[in-house]
């Protein structure tokens, strides 16, 4: 389904400040895959999932999706079959316009625009229904600007901009860092509710130990650009946090004792 075969990234390069982001990266992700990827900051996730996106074109190596090439396309291109939910809420909406006007962008995601004068009743019976399974009463708030809306909210109305259509890729970089415990809860079980129900091919990045092991149906883990663990089955199941953090220190030769964020998320 999606196929990543000895993807390369460096900034800054041929500089005394060159940076290797991303060094020979391959994985494989069947349909309906829910892949957790974890790791310290610097070590590729988030560069990772730009190249999949469009935003950073590898320097060398291939990407697949769906039995199609994508490596050398636009971010605006693959945006017609990857979703995507950033890290801060404020990113994937227009505050300007509502919260109808947002989810028709959406759902004419990949399709050719016309200029229309209104919103038909059929589509806003249809977005009020899907706002309605959030369960955060958007569905009363259609004409609302979206930039008055909570930071939960927002991020719950991207994640529904982002599946309205199915992608056939979902990706998700950190997009309940930024929320409150509380409010990351009840999105972070929206997130799995809405993947499982459509069965949607994902790759979720986060700092959490304890979520990279509980969320999803695989682990991986980067290290210094490079994927230093693939976790999923029965081993999954039975392995802790700290079965995680002995395996990549034996794996990579590192160690996440001086990882901050890490240990903090496991915290």
């Amino acid at each position: 389904m999606l196929e990543l075969t000895d993807i390369c990234k460096a900034f800054e390069k041929n500089t005394v400040n060159e940076k290797v982001a991303l060094d020979q990266v391959s994985l494989s992700l069947n349909s309906g895959e829910f892949v957790t990827l974890v790791g310290s900051n610097g070590a590729g996730k988030s560069t990772l999932l730009n190249a999949i996106a469009g935003v950073y074109l590898p320097d060398c190596g291939r990407i697949m999706l769906d039995g199609r090439e994508i490596t050398h396309l636009s971010e605006h291109q693959r945006a017609t079959w990857i979703g995507r939910v950033f890290q801060n809420p404020l990113t994937g909406t227009a505050p300007q316009m509502t919260v109808e006007e947002n989810l028709v962008m959406a759902w004419k995601r990949g399709q050719r625009r016309r200029l229309r004068k209104a919103i038909r009743s059929q589509e806003r019976s249809f977005f009020s229904e899907q706002l309605a399974t959030l369960g955060l009463g958007l569905e009363d708030r259609l004409t609302t600007k979206v930039g008055l809306l909570s930071g939960g909210q927002r991020q719950a109305l991207t994640l529904l901009m982002a599946t309205l259509r199915k992608p056939q890729l979902l990706l998700l970089d950190e997009h309940i860092a930024s929320l409150d415990p509380r409010t990351a809860d009840i999105v972070m079980d929206l997130t799995c509710r809405i993947v499982n129900e459509q069965q949607l091919t994902a790759i979720m990045v986060t700092h959490n130990l304890e979520q990279a092991l509980d969320a999803g149906t695989r682990t991986v883990m980067m290290h210094e650009g490079r994927i230093v663990l693939d976790i999923q089955g029965p081993e999954r199941k039975r392995m802790n946090v700290m079965d995680l953090m002995n395996l990549f220190e034996k794996n990579s030769g590192a160690n996440l004792n001086s990882d901050r964020v890490l240990l903090a998320a496991r915290a």
